[in-house]
C-alpha cells in the first residue's frame, strides 16, 4: 500500500507540473500603450518642460521591448492594447506640422505585424480592464506599460486632451477592478512610466499579490533612438 501512495503521489506532482506548463504555454503576454501629448499644448511649456516631441516615444518602446519577448517566446501570445484616440488626434496635427520624426497609426499596424502581435485598441479604463479580465482562460504571463504615469496612476492620454492633464487614466484605486487569477505565478509586471514605484506598485501587489517593477523618479526615453535600448530611469528601479 505504501507503494501505491508514493506512486499516486507522484503522479499528482507530475500532473500539477504538466498543468503549470500548458498555463504557461497558453499564457498571453500583453503590453499596453498610452498616447502622446498633442504639441499644440506642449508648445505652452518651457522647452525643458515640454513633452513627446516625436509622437512615437511609447510605440518604439512598446515595439523594442516585444521584439525581446518574441525571441525568449516564440509561440506565445502578444497582444498589443493602445490607447487610439490619442494616436489619432496626433496623427490630424503632425498630418499639418509635418514634423520629421512621425508616427502614425499604419506604423503601429506595421511595426505589431513584425512581431505577431494583435492590437487591442482601447478608448476607456473600463474597455482595457474589461480585456484583461475576460480572456476566456488565458492567465497573463507579461505585464508592461509604457506611457504617461505619476506615482497614482497611468495617464492614458496626459495632455491630449486637455494641456497638464489626462481624462483616461488607470487609478491606482482601480485596482481592485481586476480578478484574481488573472496572471501565471511567476508573471512578470513592469511600468516603463514615471514614478509608478513610489506608490501603485505597492497597491498592485497589496491587490493583486504580483510585485510590479516600476520607476522610483522618473523615466527617460530617450535612450530609445538606438533602436535597441529600452528606456532609463532617472532614479531607481524600484517595486
Amino acid at each position: 500500500m505504501k507503494v501505491f501512495g508514493f506512486l499516486f503521489l507522484f503522479l499528482a506532482i507530475l500532473a500539477s507540473g504538466v498543468s503549470a506548463q500548458q498555463a504557461e504555454s497558453r499564457a498571453e503576454l500583453i503590453v499596453i500603450s498610452g498616447g502622446p501629448a498633442l504639441r499644440a499644448w506642449e508648445e505652452y511649456r518651457v522647452p525643458a518642460d515640454q513633452h513627446d516631441r516625436y509622437a512615437g516615444n511609447f510605440i518604439k518602446a512598446a515595439h523594442i521591448r516585444m521584439q525581446g519577448m518574441r525571441r525568449t517566446q516564440p509561440q506565445g501570445q502578444l497582444t498589443w492594447a493602445i490607447y487610439r484616440p490619442a494616436y489619432t488626434s496626433r496623427d490630424r496635427e503632425d498630418a499639418v506640422r509635418q514634423p520629421p520624426y512621425q508616427c502614425n497609426i499604419a506604423e503601429i499596424q506595421t511595426r505589431a505585424a513584425t512581431v505577431d502581435a494583435k492590437i487591442f485598441w482601447f478608448s476607456t479604463t473600463p474597455q482595457l480592464m474589461n480585456y484583461l479580465n475576460n480572456r476566456k482562460g488565458r492567465p497573463i504571463a507579461h505585464l508592461e506599460y509604457f506611457g504617461h504615469s505619476n506615482k497614482y496612476a497611468f495617464l492614458f492620454d496626459y495632455s491630449s486632451d486637455i494641456l497638464g492633464v489626462s481624462t483616461c487614466y488607470l487609478h491606482a484605486s482601480d485596482l481592485k477592478g481586476l480578478r484574481g487569477g488573472i496572471f501565471t505565478r511567476n508573471a512578470h509586471i513592469q511600468s516603463w512610466g514615471c514614478h509608478t514605484a513610489e506608490y501603485m506598485s505597492q497597491i498592485f501587489k497589496r491587490r493583486t499579490g504580483h510585485p510590479m517593477i516600476g520607476a522610483v523618479g522618473k523615466t527617460d526615453y530617450s535612450a530609445i533612438a538606438d533602436n535597441v535600448s529600452l528606456p532609463a530611469v532617472n532614479g531607481r528601479w524600484g517595486q
